[in-house]
């Protein structure tokens, strides 16, 4: 990039090449006459070649100049699409976020509706991903599980604790959940790929651990919280992903505890080119939730 002389010079040399007038070029672009001619010799001094012929009345273009032009010209235009590209990009009114179904399903509704109110007029869209590689979509913003293990990526939105839930039922009546080691004969619900939840659960409780081949397994948590409200026994899940059935009333929890959950989630940049209106949803996720 040595050899790219100043911006300000080819854009003094193409006005007054296309006007063939210091005067008019200078007019064009808000300059002074001497400022636009100084330019012009700056640049013919930058290459070592004259760039017009001058005389009293008028500007002739070299030969240089002639072939030097349509490059230059080309050159700008391309300048200029791609500073609009970047700044169409940048006002763009839409956010694509990419967000594990579970999180999307369960904690993502309520900063959404808090976002949109403070925000009407910009448009988010939801890419509910299943795994946290999926990258089939593109997207200003994604949020991707993380194992608390593993160095923070991006911004840590949220780290979570357990909530071992059951459905109100279960809570009362004669073989009411009483105690913890309650929970293996009332059934269990296993997510598969999260077995140390339960491993968390007996170990802070000290009970008995609870046999792995027992009761009803599923791959998906949002799967687990909806057989554990249908009755079908105990399950344990990140709060975040609980806490909405908790707040409906249709999941209890019988024995309230901090137990760290093991995972995280964090806010990553997507592939798009930041907007005002990503950062502005980036702000409002990783903002605190509001006082009850």
């Amino acid at each position: 990039m040595k050899t790219l002389p100043p911006l300000n010079y080819i854009r003094s040399f193409e006005a007054s090449a296309r006007h063939l007038s210091f005067t008019r070029a200078a007019e064009e672009l808000g300059l002074t006459q001497a400022a636009v001619s100084g330019h012009v010799r700056a640049l013919e001094s930058f290459i070592g070649r004259p760039l017009f012929y001058r005389t009293p009345r008028s500007l002739g273009l070299t030969e240089v100049a002639a072939s030097y032009l349509p490059t230059l010209r080309q050159a700008l235009g391309q300048i200029e699409a791609a500073t609009g590209q970047v700044m169409t990009q940048r006002h763009r009114q839409e956010v694509i976020l990419a967000c594990p179904a579970s999180l999307a399903t369960n904690w993502l509704g309520a900063r959404l509706r808090r976002f949109r109110a403070a925000h009407p007029d910009i448009s988010v869209t939801v890419h509910a991903t299943i795994w946290s590689e999926t990258l089939d979509q593109i997207a200003d913003l994604r949020i991707v599980p993380r194992q608390d293990s593993a160095p923070v990526q991006g911004v840590r939105l949220l780290r979570d604790t357990l909530a071992m839930v059951c459905a109100p039922g279960l809570c009362a009546g004669p073989g009411a959940l009483a105690r913890p080691a309650d929970v293996a004969g009332a059934g269990v619900i296993h997510i598969l790929g999260r077995h140390e939840h339960w491993e968390a659960f007996c170990r802070h409780h000290a009970i008995a651990p609870i046999d792995p081949g027992s009761g009803v397994k599923t791959d998906s948590t949002n799967v687990a919280l909806e057989f554990a409200a249908a009755g079908m026994g105990c399950a344990i899940a990140p709060r975040a992903l609980a806490g909405i059935h908790l707040g409906r009333g249709v999941l209890v929890e019988p024995f309230p505890a901090e137990i760290p959950s093991g995972w995280s989630y964090d806010l990553h940049p997507g592939e798009l080119a930041p907007s005002r209106a990503s950062e502005r949803l980036r702000e409002a996720l990783i903002a605190p939730d509001p006082a009850p």
